[in-house]
């Protein structure tokens, strides 16, 4: 499967790109801006849209108990697959699978899905072994724009695998039981996958572009939009409406070059150049057994050398992309005045830049605040909490190129000594260093940083009442977070003998954001990541009141190990852990074992010199994670024998899925507290 990837989280850090998972939902060309469902929207100078295609129902009924797959998005077929051939294991007959299409990819499929269910037992059961496979097309021939000679290497190549073929037939509706036709006659079958000619993602509807009569985008031959000339829309999702071409790879993969060259002339203001779509390619059909059709200048072949050099034009083309070594940048041109900014008063930005940005966030009033944002003055008033104020401080330089993102994460970051403290936040500061560079981009940066803030402070219940933004080389961002006190605090030095130790998210933050930076952190580990640093640590002030726990930390950046010695030296007790149980984000090991680890593991590893370490030894990369620094990082809790399944239940039931008993507190026997580490 890997071999059939591109890892998008690694390729775009490789190349210095910023990665924004989210939907998009609309496109504002008249104000150039990508709207999102869930972030602030993104100005663009330049907008390329590729998201592909669909296949087309065209009328065809579907019930809700048909059995049916569609072939798109082909990025998750292979896991739909498995999982409808999975449903159907309980059925005591061989099973019939109905491919509908007719073109190259639907006899591709048809061929290869026959191979592999006779060949593959990872994938079959006894009786999958013998499946049919059954191919219909509307056409009365099979592969519509092939040459006859072609059609007929097919057709015998699936008359000798057995492969049934219905020319002619068109669908009009799909129930529990198979097809139903459009003369009224059936083929029956167990599943039916659909390969059928394409139609414009839903999406393209609500960008506010012209489409052409099948309701793909409109181009011209440089590629852009006929409504805008700085959208530009390749592959399947654009049609030039001079020279329009089948939606066929092979077109996506030419137009790529001439759509790089483009971006850079608008950019230019130089004038672009057109696409003109080569009249004629090689074709080539896996027969799913080491052996392809081909077609190429008029001419039709088949054999064992059709799929070696089939095989060797897609495993080329796949290897440009699966290099994530880390690009060199050339250095950005400097604006002279820029470089001879003189960065006076500590280098602060304009005051236009943040009151702008203020002025479009939803920022909360509140009682608590007497002066804030709504009357600017020199500094906040807030209201003191029966004269007493919670405070904390914390920031960090930038772990993503995405600000929106940094913000959330940053305020969660900084609320949590508070909540930990049993104090509910009521106003925040922000700390913000800018990188250099033009009001413009420091501006869209600032307003993604404020934004994700605020959406944050807002889910918490406090405001922001002001604070100081600078500029330096790299994004930098914090708060200072003020909280009224709401349940007195449960310190780091109650630990009791006999207490539980629980842990609520995972850790390895550090090392997996070590990995990022190095283009070395695998896709599919990169959502759970984010996820886990989103995930607030609000709950502590529920478990404060609702729980007699012995003590409560929040995992930062002296990593597990640090944080219990910590709780274990203040309160006069050992404890004892066991690795087996501590949770660890996906592919945390796997990448300590590569030798990856955050710059800070080794000062955190001094934590041995407090700390006896028993059972293991402090360079053992098996424990390696008890020193990573999280950032985000979950609560640390001692709470007694009795109720910590009750306290486990209620994290669980709160989204913390991945709480876990990891230890329990111990006597000390000496004058040092001894932290015993079991595999």
């Amino acid at each position: 499967v890997e071999e059939m990837e591109i890892d998008l989280v690694r390729l775009a850090n490789s190349a210095g790109a910023r990665l924004i998972l989210d939907e998009v939902v609309s496109l504002d060309p008249a104000n150039q801006q990508l709207i999102f469902k869930n972030r602030p929207p993104l100005r663009y100078d330049a907008l390329s849209i590729g998201i592909g295609s669909r296949p087309s129902f065209n009328g065809v009924n579907v019930s809700d108990d048909a059995n049916l797959l569609a072939v798109k998005p082909m990025q998750t077929f292979l896991t739909r697959l498995r999982e409808k051939l999975a449903a159907l294991e309980s059925r005591d007959k061989p099973r019939k699978i109905l491919v509908v299409g007719g073109g190259l990819g639907s006899i591709e499929i048809a061929f290869c899905m026959k191979h592999r269910l006779k060949s593959d037992p990872d994938w079959t059961g006894p009786i999958q072994g013998n499946a049919e496979v059954e191919l219909i097309t509307g056409s009365e021939r099979i592969g519509a724009g092939l040459l006859k000679g072609t059609q007929d290497r097919v057709a015998k190549q699936l008359s000798q695998r057995g492969i049934a073929l219905h020319t002619g037939r068109r669908v009009a509706s799909i129930d529990a039981q198979g097809l139903v036709m459009t003369d009224g006659s059936r083929i029956d079958g167990d599943l039916v996958i659909w390969v059928t000619s394409a139609v414009p993602p839903a999406l393209v509807e609500n960008l506010n572009l012209e489409t052409d009569e099948a309701g793909f985008i409109s181009t011209r031959p440089t590629l852009q939009s006929l409504t805008s000339e700085r959208v530009f829309s390749v592959g399947d999702t654009g049609t030039m409406i001079d020279s329009p071409t089948a939606k066929a790879g092979v077109f996506a993969v030419r137009q790529g070059p001439v759509l790089w060259e483009n971006i850079q002339r608008l950019l230019d203001g130089r004038s672009l150049e057109p696409y003109v779509p080569q009249r004629g390619f090689l074709k080539l059909i896996n027969t799913g057994d080491d052996r392809a059709v081909a077609e190429y200048a008029g001419r039709s072949f088949y054999g064992g050398w059709c799929w070696k050099l089939k095989d060797r034009i897609d495993v080329k083309f796949m290897k440009m992309y699966q290099d994530y070594s880390l690009m060199e940048m050339a250095p950005e041109p400097v604006d002279p005045e820029e470089e001879m900014r003189c960065l006076g008063c500590g280098g602060k930005v304009g005051s236009q830049i943040l009151s702008s940005i203020l002025e479009e966030l939803d920022v909360r009033p509140s009682d608590e605040v007497i002066i804030g944002l709504d009357k600017p003055d020199d500094a906040a008033i807030v209201k003191a909490h029966d004269n007493q104020v919670t405070v904390t401080t914390d920031f960090f330089a930038s772990p993503f190129d995405d600000p929106y993102l940094v913000g959330r994460i940053a305020t969660l970051n900084s609320a949590s000594d508070c909540f930990v403290m049993g104090a509910q936040p009521t106003a925040a500061l922000a700390i913000v260093q800018l990188p250099l560079g033009h009001p413009r981009g420091q501006r869209q940066v600032m307003r993604e940083l404020m934004a994700g803030s605020v959406e944050e402070l807002n889910r918490m219940g406090a405001t922001i009442v002001g604070g100081h933004t600078i500029e330096g080389p790299r994004t930098m961002v914090g708060y200072t977070i003020l909280g009224r006190q709401v349940v007195d605090p449960k310190t780091k030095s109650g630990l009791r003998v006999g207490d539980q130790l629980i842990l609520t998210k995972p850790i390895g933050t550090g090392v997996l954001l070590a990995a990022l930076m190095q283009s070395k952190l695998p896709g599919t580990d990169y959502q759970p990541l984010i996820d886990s640093m989103l995930l607030s640590n609000q709950i502590a002030l529920d478990i404060v009141k609702g729980y007699p726990i012995g003590g409560l930390t929040d995992v930062t950046g002296f990593g597990l190990a640090g944080h219990l010695a910590e709780m274990l030296k203040a309160s006069g007790v050992s404890a004892r852990i066991t690795m087996g149980w501590i949770p660890m984000m996906s592919g945390c090991q796997e990448l300590i074992e590569s030798g990856i680890e955050s710059t800070l593991a080794d000062d955190n590893r001094a934590v041995a010199g407090s700390v006896r370490l028993s059972g293991i030894a402090v360079n053992d990369k098996r424990i390696a994670s008890l020193f990573d620094p999280q950032t985000g990082g979950g609560l640390l809790i001692g709470i007694s024998k009795e109720n910590a399944n009750r306290l486990l239940g209620f994290l669980m039931s709160r989204g913390m899925s991945r709480a876990a008993i990891i230890g329990e507190v111990t006597e000390c026997d000496g004058e040092v507290s001894e932290l015993v580490v079991n595999p």
